[in-house]
């Protein structure tokens, strides 16, 4: 650089002007996924929310934070940015659903090599459809651009939740009892968890093309491998509306096993059943591919069910109609029992998959 030239933002790779552009294109979907209790619009420093405290007699907030892992490889190996952010929103509300929580607002952080105003717009407006199938409000967020540490194309994305439940209402392992019932929620495939291992699978060692059709999936591996994750948010609360609920478990990362025991007391189990449902072609196409064992599997992927209701037996039947009518594949996957040891907090399938 010579003496009479001027360093510059821009010169060092942050775009003032393209995140501002990229603001404008944002108010519109942050105007769509809203609700009554927003304050203000877009672009100031901080979201304002009337949380209406004389709709509750004992609030309690809840929060969570995720991300989307490397499902975000795949979007940006198929330039298709529009389908993540939904799979974001389902990451965090379904987390605070678990605890009985009505999700209130969210607020995304999504950091750049590049600010391309077009891409940030496509991501938001996921985010945005998100929100509105989850029932609340996309309050805001932040886009960050960190040339020289990411590239041009390269992109991460997170969000924060804030939800309430009244604090008679909190949902969790206090409330369950012995013979309670798992009642299960189908998944959309992967959802947002075991992509490095899908990933490795299915692109390095099966050499996989993602734009090529596959038979026993019926679409392309790209199609299938960016189908958006569930939102159970307001499917839940409508079944605590009108059933008994203990609690929920979000089926994330660990597996139906793993995440079902976070919910169980000391001294209880729930015992699962393999053979009550057939997970979808992509587990098995991951398994045999990789020649990936069964418990490898089952601690990876959501193996078909993306969310489990634990209910009292004599709500089992209202519980099942509940999801029906609200279009959600669900069965009795198990029931809850009395634990061999009297300390531990366990979840154990047993049984095979049909035809898996």
């Amino acid at each position: 650089m010579s003496e009479s030239t001027s360093a510059t933002y821009a010169a060092a790779g942050v775009d003032i002007d393209a995140g501002d552009e990229a603001v404008e294109l944002l108010k519109p979907h942050a105007e769509r996924a809203s609700r009554p209790e927003v304050m203000g619009g877009v672009g100031g420093f901080a979201g304002l929310f009337n949380l209406k405290l004389d709709r509750w007699t004992e609030p309690v907030l809840a929060s969570s934070t995720d991300g989307v892992g490397t499902k975000i490889a795949v979007a940006q190996a198929l330039d298709k940015h529009d389908t993540v952010g939904i799979d974001l929103v389902a990451m965090v509300v379904d987390d605070l659903v678990v605890t009985g929580a009505e999700p209130l607002f969210l607020q995304d952080y999504i950091s750049v090599g590049k600010v391309v105003p077009s891409r940030i717009e496509a991501l938001v407006s996921g985010i945005a459809e998100g929100c509105v199938q989850a029932g609340c409000a996309l309050l805001g967020g932040e886009t960050a651009e960190h040339p020289g540490m990411m590239g041009e194309g390269d992109y991460d994305i997170s969000a924060t939740g804030v939800g309430v439940v009244e604090a008679s209402g909190l949902l969790g392992p206090d409330r369950v009892r012995p013979g309670d019932v798992a009642i299960a929620m189908g998944s959309t495939g992967l959802h947002s968890n075991g992509y490095s291992l899908a990933r490795h699978v299915l692109l390095d060692i099966a050499r996989m093309p993602l734009g090529g059709h596959v038979e026993e999936l019926g679409r392309t591996l790209g199609e299938e491998l960016l189908e958006p994750t569930k939102i159970y948010a307001r499917d839940c609360l409508a079944l605590v509306a009108e059933a008994e609920v203990r609690t929920f478990a979000h089926i994330t990362g660990g597996g139906l096993e793993a995440n079902l025991a976070r919910v169980m007391p000391r001294g209880l189990r729930a015992s699962l059943e393999r053979g009550t449902w057939t997970p979808a072609s992509i587990f098995a196409l991951i398994a045999q591919l990789g020649k990936v064992d069964r418990a490898e599997m089952e601690r990876t992927f959501n193996m078909g069910v993306g969310m489990v209701a634990i209910v009292a037996p004599e709500d089992v039947d209202r519980s099942l109609a509940v999801l029906t009518a609200r279009h959600i594949p669900a069965w009795v996957l198990g029931d809850v029992g009395p634990a061999d040891d009297p300390d531990a907090q366990r979840a154990l399938l047993s049984g095979d998959h049909p035809r898996f």
